[in-house]
């Protein structure tokens, strides 16, 4: 079974935030394949489903972002999921909206989700897309920014951003070679 993990915090206020471009990917493709995030668990919302002749957990943790691997360690555990099947989906914000990252591996680069499955992984070494937010504006501190929603001309980059990282999770899932998948995503959405 594959397990796709999207970051986010909890709570009505953080909808459509910067910070939440993790869940707000999960959610539409949840909408897209007429899913619902209709389990919890270990302080995880989550579903598991069939996606492109795919076995997936798709999981949303409940924790705030800094404690995500809390939530994302034991649901992994319960289901028996390598962290070689586990593709993370959060914010950066040393790219531009509108670009993805897809790596197989690396640092928490400051990103307090990762450190936190890092540290309840015991490795870096999980598939990840970095979707780019760009930074803060003059000098807005970076909190502020991150937990600040969208503005409607961001949004509609965002959306396209969205559904380029949905193909790219759904690719992901037909059992492509992941160095395959991030030949095909990496870059400026267009």
């Amino acid at each position: 079974m594959k397990c796709i993990v999207g970051l986010g915090n909890i709570g009505r206020k953080f909808d459509l935030t910067r910070h939440n471009i993790g869940f707000m990917v999960i959610d539409e493709l949840c909408q897209k394949h007429g899913l619902e995030l209709d389990k919890q668990k270990f302080n995880g919302l989550y579903t598991i489903a069939t996606i492109k002749g795919e076995k997936v957990l798709l999981i949303e943790p409940m924790t705030y972002m800094n404690l995500s691997g809390e939530a994302v360690r034991p649901l992994m555990d319960y289901y028996k999921v390598t962290t070689e099947d586990i593709l993370v989906l959060y914010d950066d914000l040393d790219m531009p909206p509108g670009r993805l990252r897809l790596r197989p591996k690396g640092s928490a680069g400051g990103h307090n989700g990762i450190r936190s499955l890092i540290q309840h992984l015991g490795t870096d070494e999980f598939k990840r897309i970095r979707i780019g937010i760009g930074r803060p504006p003059g000098r807005m501190k970076v909190p502020d920014f991150v937990l600040q929603k969208f503005s409607d001309d961001e949004m509609i980059t965002m959306h396209r951003v969205i559904d380029r990282t949905i193909e790219a999770c759904e690719t992901f899932l037909t059992g492509e070679r992941f160095e395959n998948v991030m030949n095909q995503y990496n870059g400026d959405v267009n």
